[in-house]
C-alpha cells in the first residue's frame, strides 16, 4: 500500500460556516486519508498556495456563499498556471443543479451538494486517485 492520499480542503471567500468542511475533513481522515484544513476565509491565492506546498493530490472546495462560479473559473486558471494540473477538484456545498455542468466544464472533477453521504465523496476519491 503507498502513501495515503493528501486532501487540502478548504473555505474560499467571505463565507464563514465551516461545519461541513470540518466533517468533512473528519470523514476523509478516518478513511485513511492525510487532510490539510485551510481554515475559513481563503483567498484563491492562499488556496493554491497550501496546495502547492502540501503536495496534495485533492482540493476540496467547501461554498455555501453562491460565489462558486467566479471562484472555481479562478482557481482553475491559478492552478494552470502554477502547474497544479494534475490535481483534482472536489466542490461540495449550496451548488445548484444547473451549475454541475458548468463547474465540471472549468474542470472539476465531481460536484457534492449539501447533504452528499460521506460514504460517497470517499469512495469518489479513492476510486479516483491511484495509491
Amino acid at each position: 500500500m503507498g502513501s495515503p492520499i493528501r486532501v487540502l480542503i478548504a473555505k474560499p471567500g467571505l463565507d464563514g460556516h465551516d461545519r461541513g468542511a470540518k466533517v468533512v475533513a473528519i470523514a476523509l481522515k478516518e478513511a485513511g486519508m492525510e487532510v490539510i484544513y485551510t481554515g475559513l476565509r481563503q483567498s484563491v491565492e492562499q488556496i493554491t498556495s497550501a496546495a502547492l506546498q502540501e503536495d496534495v493530490q485533492v482540493i476540496g472546495l467547501s461554498i455555501l456563499s453562491g460565489a462558486h462560479m467566479p471562484i472555481t473559473k479562478k482557481l482553475m486558471k491559478m492552478m494552470k498556471e502554477e502547474g497544479l494540473d494534475e490535481a483534482m477538484v472536489l466542490i461540495g456545498g449550496n451548488i445548484p443543479r444547473n451549475d454541475v455542468k458548468k463547474l465540471k466544464a472549468l474542470g472539476v472533477r465531481e460536484v457534492f451538494p449539501t447533504g452528499s453521504k460521506f460514504d460517497d465523496i470517499v469512495k469518489f476519491i479513492q476510486s479516483n486517485i491511484p495509491n
